[in-house]
Formats: C-alpha cells, sequence, structure tokens
C-alpha cells in the first residue's frame, strides 16, 4: 500500500465493525502503518471517527487505526487484506532464480 489516498471500505467490513463496537468485541488487529509497515494493536473498539483523512477506529486503549489499512479484525479480513498478500508476495519476486 502505497498510496496515503484513503479508499472507501466495502460495507460488510463497516457492519463487521458496527457489530464489534456493539457486541464489545476484543481482540487483535492488524494494519499498515504509514510508512508501510505491519503493525498491530490489542483491544476492543470503542468508536468510528470521520476525519479529512479518512474513518478511523478507536481502540479502548486510546489507538487510531485507518479503516482502509486494516489487514486483519479479529482474525478476520479486512479491506487492506489483497494489498497484505501482495505484500508478502512481492518478496518472493525480487529473487533472480537463476541456473548455474
Amino acid at each position: 500500500m502505497t498510496s496515503d489516498d484513503y479508499l472507501p471500505v466495502p460495507w460488510d467490513f463497516r457492519e463487521v465493525l458496527d457489530e464489534a463496537i456493539q457486541k464489545g468485541v476484543s481482540g487483535r488487529i492488524h494494519y499498515f502503518s504509514p510508512e508501510p509497515q505491519v503493525e498491530r494493536v490489542e483491544g476492543r473498539v470503542d468508536a468510528l471517527k470521520k476525519e479529512t483523512s479518512g474513518e478511523y477506529l478507536l481502540t479502548d486503549k486510546g489507538e487510531k487505526v485507518r479503516l482502509d489499512k486494516i489487514i486483519t479484525l479479529f482474525g478476520k479480513p479486512g479491506p487492506a487484506f489483497d494489498d497484505y498478500e501482495s505484500y508478502g508476495n512481492a518478496c518472493m519476486n525480487c529473487h533472480d532464480d537463476e541456473d548455474d
């Protein structure tokens, strides 16, 4: 994920977020940081917040994660999951396999 432009997230993922907030679900969230680097936080999703730079989830521990950068939410694929797969596979494509 190299672009910093906010990409709208699928409606079904928003429903997963709303349900997590209502049920007070807690767990691990993996996401891309701005670098991009894979990061993780643990906690409960308390709220969603809309800003000019995009939409964010807020955890009970005060962490703020941009929705379109979420790789997994409590073990379920998020909007950036496909980018994560590409990110992980990029290393496999960077080696020249030459027969000697």
